[in-house]
């Protein structure tokens, strides 16, 4: 099964990207190879270009604060589990503290680093980072791979607050959707929203299948159009049914 996600608000855009750079970075720095952690730290860069959004912080820090404030109104319902609910409270004063206790934008200390700052300049020019053009850079790129690795965890440093919170944010927004198997007859799903508002939809499809869902939502209504790629990739419209499972995030 293949799962597809789609936001239907920018913030949770915000957070999906952030999530998807921090996951790239995570799994170059496993890899051992220069060229691995070259685009490991294009990702940071990427990471950079998000966190010091000048409102991101606040944002990230309001929906804690709401997550929190919704989480303590389960209190003396029989049917929360009391211990769950305590340890979803320490995860979410946890990174509240955290981002909070953060002097200035996440990644601001980065923003005073000049050699990073001019691989960051130069690799946006093509071939840029190459050894003529930075040749500090390339000794670095010859460091044992264990050095490479404890330097680029100590740039991700300040990035840890707010990885935490996109982390905690995502994972109580999935865990609100319930999900449901249905069908897109002719290859078309819609679905009217009553009114009520959601801010992610999550979509599973079997892989075998071989078809790619094109999805649209908004306040009203969120449609799903199922396309199958040709030799080319070029996305045609599919005619048959297609089933699916869809979950929709409050």
């Amino acid at each position: 099964m293949i799962l597809y996600e789609y936001p239907l608000s920018e913030r949770v855009r915000t957070l999906l990207r952030l999530e998807y750079l921090f996951r790239r970075v995570h799994f170059l720095l496993q890899r051992a190879h220069p060229f691995d952690h070259h685009f490991a730290l294009l990702s940071l860069f990427e990471i950079m270009d998000v966190a010091t959004r000048q409102d991101l912080k606040s944002e990230l820090l309001k929906d804690l604060e709401r997550q929190r404030q919704q989480f303590l109104s389960f209190r003396g319902n029989p049917a929360v589990s009391e211990q769950t609910l305590d340890e979803v409270l320490a995860e979410l004063d946890a990174a509240f503290q955290g981002l909070s206790q953060q002097l200035g934008k996440p990644g601001q200390p980065l923003l005073d680093n000049e050699w990073l700052m001019a691989i960051r300049s130069r690799a946006s020019i093509p071939g840029g980072t190459c050894e003529f053009d930075l040749p500090a850079y390339y000794a670095w790129q010859h460091l044992p791979e264990d050095q490479r690795r404890l330097d680029m965890a100590r740039w991700m440093e300040c990035f840890g607050p707010l990885a935490m919170g996109v982390e905690l944010l995502l994972r109580l927004l999935r865990d609100s959707g319930t999900p449901h198997k249905t069908l897109a007859p002719g290859g078309v799903y819609q679905q009217n929203l009553g009114g009520r508002s959601f801010q992610l939809m999550r979509l599973r499809v079997d892989g075998a299948l071989g078809v790619v869902p094109e999805t649209t939502g908004h306040r009203l209504m969120v449609s799903v159009r199922y396309m199958r790629p040709d030799v080319d990739w070029k996305l045609r419209p599919v005619t048959t049914d297609v089933a699916f499972e869809i979950a929709l995030c409050p």
